[in-house]
């Protein structure tokens, strides 16, 4: 008579594999986060002789661009805003476009983070601080009032990411698919009648 087998053993390492899959799942988003920048804010209003956007986002360094930074590559991150307007018969037709640049480094001898960004420089004790100050821009100028045709629709395609292509080139090079170097996010926004627009996520 062959002796019985226990079942006890493999049971509990089934079990164990299925525990450890449910917590490298639960972590998956977590690592997605980390890579991601959050839109809080994104807005449109028509002045005088402008129109006008503000936005606002939230994000953390991940872990390799915080080590680059702080081995003295600088960080720059570009916010683009295209505005359009809608033709049926035709393409639509480009009405303005702008970019703004902000160059995010750390200065070791001072050990404070400094930001570039048209010409004005700035230095922040605190990498916080320093990251506030390039999350987002209130009454920005993004076309003139001249440009826009009051009985015409429009929308506006908006983007803001961390520019790689900044990066010195044998870093670009040696990139290939980065991973934690993706931090961007983009929308459209279409504008109402008086040109005001909001988007809350």
């Amino acid at each position: 008579m062959l002796p019985s087998i226990s079942l006890r053993v493999p049971r509990f390492t089934a079990w164990l594999c299925q525990l450890v899959l449910l917590a490298l799942i639960g972590l998956t988003p977590l690592a997605a986060r980390a890579d991601t920048v959050e839109l809080t804010q994104l807005a449109t209003e028509r002045s005088e002789d402008a129109l006008e956007l503000s936005f606002s986002t939230r994000f953390e360094l991940p872990r390799t661009v915080d080590d680059a930074l702080h081995k003295g590559v600088p960080i720059y991150f570009v916010a683009e805003a295209t505005m359009w307007r809608s033709r049926w018969y035709w393409r639509d037709a480009r009405v303005a476009r702008v970019s703004r640049t902000w160059r995010l480094a750390w200065q070791p001898l001072t050990r404070q983070y400094r930001i570039s960004t048209g010409g004005l420089h700035r230095s922040y004790a605190g990498l916080n601080e320093a990251l506030a100050s390039l999350q987002g821009i209130s009454g920005w100028r993004i076309a003139e009032a001249r440009e826009v045709e009051d009985d015409a629709r429009h929308y506006i395609e908006f983007s803001y990411r961390l520019d790689t292509n900044q990066l010195p080139r044998p870093m670009q090079i040696g990139l290939g698919a980065p991973q934690g170097w993706t931090l961007a996010v983009a929308r459209t926004l279409t504008l109402n009648p008086d040109f005001s627009s909001q988007i809350r996520p």
